[in-house]
């Protein structure tokens, strides 16, 4: 029988799993020498049990293609990516901070504006936002939050520090495949969870159930709904997940109704029953043909005017989208130390907007070495990677650029961390991000872990799913030396 021959990170990155000579990180020992101890063949049937796991749970993700709706089987690499408790603790309280300063934000900018009078964030830039919604002005809903669910993506560089790459604050995505990963891993390796002190994600549709009631009117046994635009909506496998593992109705716009009273009511077999919070999975534009695009069919009529009242909670509120954009995303750190008086724990990645003269300049100067994203662009889409673009490509985006620099931001291309992962019959290194899911209502929460994304093309950096990227669990591993449990959950 064929024996693995070990596993060799590439150079001039940080790896995941070993450091540069080859030792294990801290937490990543007994991982590493149970891979060692596998066989070739052992490996593939590993994978393959993986795979069978993910068709037979029914995990599924849409790519949109040609006009098709092509619904495909969760990517997966049964490799997991472990971070120290220690670490993460430095990683939860950074995130804590961010999402407590951008939901002080973004109160801010829909009421008092101190931050634009004092000059933290540039006028010009918030409200020529696309996600600024004038229509959301002078809200303030339950405890001054707007981004309850707050998907933030991490990566590493070369020298091991963690910055944030974005704030995914109007419908984040992913925590789905957090759980699932988890399942599928206990299912596949049970003798790995026996070794290893391994923190438990499966409390998280409980905390998301409790930060949506929170959010309620004042009613002992809240209504609560999750809120999709239907079955052909790529994140589909989540929204009828969530509602599930929460016991909540999944509805879509057609079934509720804003009725004389400017309530929302949902409807039954039974006739009308008053709904308290929406978790809504659609976006600002689709929600209210009366506040927004009027030809959403998506949406609910009448919706905003109930949610202004206070009849009814919805999360995320609309209009946090503004805090999304990637040119506000430039100036969280002022963010965080104007609302808290405090310097960020989590850094972010050097930033150039180009709506700025001088940094457009030098944009247009590096293209060949830089990463140019649109403001509000998600899924890796209408980004260009500037050290693999073709002269044709950086020349396209600097006729793009000088057009509405409002519209792009610059960032140095990061080096990002590898982890082993399973190809073609190899655990080869392949460069990974996370996304970590942070909760905000009446308390805070975060997952003790996130979606480990990670690009399954050699040399691509490219993470996204739909365009050719999978998953991996996420193990926030205890090495501490007390007798406690570390069974995971």
């Amino acid at each position: 029988m064929q024996r693995w021959n070990g596993y060799r990170p590439g150079n001039g990155y940080y790896d995941e799993l070993v450091d540069a000579s080859g030792q294990p990180r801290p937490g990543c020992g007994h991982l590493l020498e149970y891979l060692k101890s596998l066989s070739v063949e052992e490996l593939a049937d590993r994978h393959q049990a993986a795979d069978a796991t993910i068709r037979a749970m029914g995990i599924t993700f849409t790519v949109y293609s040609d006009g098709q709706n092509i619904d495909r089987s969760w990517p997966f690499d049964f490799v997991p990516r472990i971070i120290e408790r220690q670490e993460w603790a430095t990683i939860q309280a950074g995130l804590f901070q961010r999402l407590r300063a951008l939901n002080l934000f973004i109160n801010d900018i829909y009421n008092d504006q101190r931050a634009l009078r004092d000059g933290v964030v540039p006028e010009s830039v918030v409200l020529q936002s696309r996600d600024f919604r004038p229509q959301c002005r002078g809200i303030s809903p339950p405890h001054g939050v707007w981004a309850h669910v707050c998907g933030t993506d991490l990566v590493r560089d070369k020298d091991g520090t963690l910055y944030v790459l974005e704030d995914n604050l109007r419908v984040p995505s992913g925590v789905s495949y957090m759980l699932e990963n988890r399942h599928v891993m206990k299912r596949i390796f049970p003798e790995l969870f026996e070794h290893n002190r391994i923190m438990p994600v499966d409390a998280y549709p409980g905390q998301l159930l409790d930060t949506l009631a929170s959010l309620a009117p004042d009613t002992p046994n809240p209504e609560i709904v999750v809120l999709t635009p239907g079955i052909y909506n790529s994140a589909y496998f989540e929204h009828s997940y969530l509602a599930q593992q929460m016991g909540a109705e999944l509805v879509e716009g057609r079934d509720l109704v804003v009725s004389d009273d400017d309530h929302v009511y949902m409807r039954t077999i039974h006739g009308l029953e008053r709904v308290d919070v929406i978790y809504r999975r659609i976006d600002d534009d689709f929600l209210d043909p009366e506040a927004f695009r009027a030809d959403s069919t998506l949406g609910v009529p009448g919706l905003l005017r109930a949610w202004r009242k206070g009849h009814v909670a919805i999360a995320n509120a609309p209009g946090a989208g503004v805090a999304d954009d990637k040119v506000v995303y430039a100036h969280v750190p002022d963010l965080i130390r104007y609302f808290l008086g405090e310097e960020p724990i989590l850094p972010n990645v050097p930033t150039w907007q180009c709506v700025d003269p001088e940094a457009r300049a030098y944009v247009l100067d590096h293209l060949h070495e830089l990463v140019i994203k649109p403001a509000n662009e998600s899924g890796g889409y209408g980004m260009l990677i500037g050290p693999n673009a073709s002269d044709d490509e950086r020349a396209q985006f600097a006729e793009l650029i000088r057009a509405n620099p409002r519209n792009y931001i610059a960032q140095p291309t990061l080096s990002l961390s590898t982890c082993p992962t399973l190809c073609a019959g190899e655990i080869e290194p392949r460069h990974v991000d996370l996304r970590p899911f942070v909760l905000q209502g009446k308390g805070f929460n975060v997952t003790t872990g996130g979606l480990s994304r990670v690009a399954l093309r050699k040399g691509s950096l490219i993470v996204n799913s739909s365009q050719g990227g999978g998953s991996k669990d996420t193990w926030v591993v205890d090495t501490g030396e007390d007798t406690a449990n570390g069974v995971a959950g």
